[in-house]
């Protein structure tokens, strides 16, 4: 999945991504990176709950880790893509 950076000064990782996460979130977190899930951005909106993204190894899953622990792997949340340019 090849999605287009637009942040501009902040990393999509922070430093202390888990840092954002509730217990039940890390709980889930530590069980998907057993099965080779990893962070692929965590996103911050203002005003709300920042949202932790994961991805299989082979990077063709996009998943979120809800605020309840729940491993959401079809999230109804828009995400940019590359395609989203040629509309501009």
């Amino acid at each position: 999945m090849e999605y287009e950076e637009k942040r501009v000064g902040i990393n999509p990782i922070p430093e202390d991504p888990l840092g954002y996460l509730n217990a039940a979130q890390i709980f889930t977190y530590n069980r998907m990176t057993e099965s080779g899930w990893h962070i692929k951005f965590v996103r911050r909106p203002m005003y709300e709950s920042p949202l932790l993204f994961m991805t299989d190894s082979d990077e063709t899953v996009l998943a979120v880790i809800e605020d309840n622990g729940y491993f959401n792997q079809q999230p109804d949340i828009p995400l940019r893509s590359s395609e989203d340019k040629s509309e501009l």
